[in-house]
């Protein structure tokens, strides 16, 4: 008799293609569907264009615009442009500006039960709610899916989460995910499937699970997986998919590597405090402090319900005038059924701003907060700086917390509207069927190989990078402490992500938020030594997808990272751009090695290659200390890292 199996074992064994399923070691799955944004994919396309791929390789594959819809000049409207015919040409279906954000729009319209998918979004986990395994990653490892190639990551261990209880009145589930933040911070689930069963779920809708799966790329998770229940059957039915409905569930004796509870009946309003998702206390230690803005939408909270309760909660009242109440819609979707419920004539009459169905705050195209004040957001990041304010303070919450403080003008705990404005907790009914919309999104041809791409001015060639050299004599241009974010490496926003296609003007903001002068050191030292390291503590470059945080510091010179650990995405990334990713044998050598000293690699290829201790000397004030570091790459990454990285290696298999 077979082993009982969970449904993420389940999940990877219907797609393991190579490797065991021991955690920690390289699997290698095939992947059904892929999935874009327009921040990376137009990395993403350029790659492709590079590996010189005639049609995707993947049952589905989805091309979104979503990120950078702010057209201040040409580079965005190009870039869109740009994207539409690379989709056309390479086979991708096509989300026009404005449709929406990816996620909520994928699991809408494309995601099923029982299929893999992988996105050039940090965020691509949130199609665990329909029983998939999604998996946030960089662009180049997309790139390889969509061309036909598996995915390779190390076999995680499998944590369950059983869920007990009924949330109560004024508890969502945003306060799901900022409880698993509160237990593990931004580092508890790195190496984990965060697998949710038990009878709570039936209490919680597919949105609802989509809420809690997004956010695991804050807990540093591989992904997180639930099971494909009614509830999913219901979601799927509403969205006129219901032959898409697959049973997924987990076999009764299966066994999980770690396991937790959460006994929803006790969960309280929660609010993560800057600047860390895991920064999370209960919101009634940080109530009555007074706010300028509160922005409700993001992919964290993208569902009906959401924009609803909150239009329930603010319904023939007046938004306080001291607060910005700014609503970012998901997709047009959402926007029509908001509409036909009423919740949009709620928000528009208590006083908020409408924006376009797209990230915009999220990830800092506009609704930047004012300077020295509280912007809560029902978002899933509060990095500095991300909101494109320097000193921002951002909170982020659910949209019962912050429609209640839009009300009053403070940070408010929702159960205290009951006193307040004598209101009772807002029951939301979802529709059967809802509207459906898809007039923005664009089929792919049958056959697009003869169509040309349309390449604006600000659209360059990928850089080429180099194979790994045996010997270098390098500087450290920078040291940085734990868990230092991808937006701090290389900042999102309106000014920054335009050059997103630009890859020697993006550059210029590497780690300006830790170091303005980082790029004239680092040219300086490219020029002068042929290169540069950086040194970091824990959980290295944390957060989004975004592979410009290495390929930025690639085109700078960057030929190392030496770090205590690393977050998942980012290790990957930087051995796709030949970048390589060294950790510290003794973590207390990280304070051996200060900024500005000189170190010096011999036997650099062999060490690499046989998995040697890597000797690292270190030139600092007139006195030499050794420092010896490892990697924890495969024997298949060893051959990316030694070639220069995944486009070399697919370009040397294409011309063979």
């Amino acid at each position: 008799m077979s082993k009982p199996l969970n449904v993420s074992q389940k999940l990877i064994k219907q797609h393991l293609l190579e490797g065991e399923m021991t955690p920690g070691s390289e699997i290698g799955i095939k992947i059904d569907q892929a999935l874009l944004q327009d921040a990376t994919g137009t990395l993403v396309q350029l790659e492709l264009e590079a590996m010189g791929l005639d049609k995707a390789k993947t049952e589905v594959a989805v091309q979104y615009v979503d990120h950078n819809l702010l057209q201040t000049d040409f580079k965005n409207a190009d870039d869109h442009l740009f994207l539409h015919s690379a989709a056309q040409k390479f086979g991708l279906w096509y989300s026009r500006p404005g449709n929406g954000v990816s996620h909520p729009v994928h699991m809408e319209r494309f995601g099923k039960p029982g299929k893999t998918l992988v996105g050039s979004d940090s965020h691509t986990p949130a199609a665990g709610s329909l029983g998939m395994l999604a998996i946030g990653t960089g662009g180049l490892d997309v790139a390889a899916a969509i061309a036909g190639q598996p995915y390779f990551v190390k076999m995680p261990q499998i944590m369950g989460v059983k869920l007990t209880g009924k949330l109560p009145d004024w508890v969502s589930a945003k306060d799901v995910i900022l409880e698993m933040l509160r237990r593990y911070d931004v580092k508890g689930g790195v190496g984990k499937i965060i697998e949710y069963y038990g009878e709570g779920l039936k209490y919680l809708s597919a949105m609802d699970r989509h809420v809690i799966a997004n956010m695991g790329a804050e807990l540093g998770a591989t992904t997180t997986v639930f099971p494909s229940d009614e509830e999913t059957k219901r979601f799927l039915k509403s969205q006129k998919r219901e032959e898409d409905w697959i049973e997924l569930v987990a076999d009764e004796g299966c066994e999980y590597d770690l396991e937790d509870e959460i006994v929803l009946d006790n969960l309280v309003p929660l609010i993560a405090m800057p600047t860390s998702p895991g920064n999370v206390v209960p919101v009634s230690e940080v109530e009555g402090k007074e706010i300028s803005q509160v922005v409700i939408g993001s992919s964290a909270n993208p569902g009906l319900r959401d924009f609803w309760i909150a239009g329930a909660i603010v319904k023939d009242k007046s938004i306080n005038p001291n607060v910005s109440f700014d609503i970012n819609p998901t997709s047009r979707q959402i926007i029509q059924n908001m509409i036909d419920n009423r919740a949009f004539a709620n928000l528009i009459k208590a006083g908020a701003r409408f924006h376009q169905s797209g990230c915009m705050g999220c990830i800092g195209m506009g609704q930047a907060p004012a300077s020295g004040t509280i912007s809560l957001r029902t978002m899933p990041r509060n990095f500095p700086d991300r909101s494109g304010t320097k000193d921002d303070q951002v909170y982020l919450c659910s949209p019962e917390t912050a429609a209640a403080s839009a009300l009053t003008g403070k940070i408010t705990d929702p159960r205290s509207l009951e006193k307040l404005f004598d209101m009772t907790y807002p029951q939301f009914e979802a529709p059967e069927i809802e509207i459906i919309n898809t007039e923005m999104l664009v089929a792919p041809p049958e056959d697009g190989a003869e169509l040309s791409l349309k390449k604006g001015p600000n659209i360059k060639t990928l850089p080429h990078i180099e194979p790994l050299n045996d010997r270098y004599k390098i500087p450290v241009v920078l040291k940085m402490g734990d868990n230092v974010s991808t937006d701090e490496i290389l900042k999102a926003g309106a000014e920054v992500l335009p050059f997103r296609s630009n890859i020697p003007e993006i550059s210029k903001f590497s780690y300006t938020v830790i170091d303005e002068t980082f790029y004239d050191r680092a040219m300086e030292a490219k020029k002068q030594y042929g290169g540069h390291i950086v040194v970091a503590g824990e959980n290295y470059a944390q957060g989004s997808s975004r592979e410009h945080a290495a390929l930025a510091p690639k085109y700078l010179g960057q030929i190392a990272v030496i770090a205590k650990s690393y977050a998942r995405i980012a290790w990957q990334n930087l051995v796709n751009f030949g970048i390589l990713p060294l950790e510290f044998e003794n973590n207390e050598d990280y304070d051996k090695i200060e900024q500005g000293a000189e170190v010096t690699f011999k036997n650099l290829v062999e060490d690499v290659k046989n998995n040697n201790p890597i000797r690292v000397s270190i030139a600092n004030k007139g006195k030499e200390v050794i420092v010896n570091t490892k990697h924890s790459l495969s024997e298949r990454q060893v051959n990316l890292l030694l070639k220069g990285g995944i486009i070399n290696d697919f370009k040397e298999k294409l011309a063979s």
